[in-house]
């Protein structure tokens, strides 16, 4: 059963790859046997740093569950999720993941994500991007409001 679900990760990111607009990459979310949402990389399309396949579908599983979290959910990648995809993963909740190209399969054809993950590692004053902390006492406000809200949704 889950063949066919890996097998339509794979055709979508065979088919985006033909057309050139986005990377070689596709995503499927799964609820209850049933596909619920796919999408391709959609990067250069879009003109979005952030439209990867397992981002986008995601959104779109989400905006269809009426909900923040894809409990109960699989994902099906056509290739193993970069650190963007797996912080967007792990925020989703989906019960596992399956992918088949590898990060380093990746790496081969120009998608090498090895910059990003020495970075997450690294000191942030460490970083090649500059991160500048700034006006803390003022952003507590926002903190201090949602730690004092009744009723809110944890997520």
């Amino acid at each position: 059963m889950t063949d066919r679900f890996m097998a339509r990760a794979i055709q979508i990111s065979i088919d985006n790859a033909r057309t050139g607009r986005g990377g070689p990459f596709g995503a499927v979310i799964v609820r209850q046997g049933k596909i619920i949402a796919e999408a391709a990389n959609s990067v250069v399309a879009s003109n979005d740093p952030t439209a990867h396949a397992e981002i986008l579908a995601i959104r779109e599983a989400c905006a269809r569950l009426r909900q923040s979290q894809l409990r109960g959910c699989e994902i099906y990648s056509s290739c193993e999720p970069c650190p963007m995809c797996l912080g967007a993963i792990y925020w989703a909740r989906p019960e596992r993941v399956f992918y088949a190209n590898m990060a380093e399969d990746a790496a081969k054809i120009g998608f090498d994500d090895s910059l990003i993950y020495g970075e997450i590692s690294r000191s942030i004053g460490k970083r090649k991007i500059p991160m500048i902390q700034m006006m803390r006492d003022s952003a507590q406000e926002a903190f201090s409001i949602w730690a004092a809200l009744p009723g809110k949704e944890a997520y």
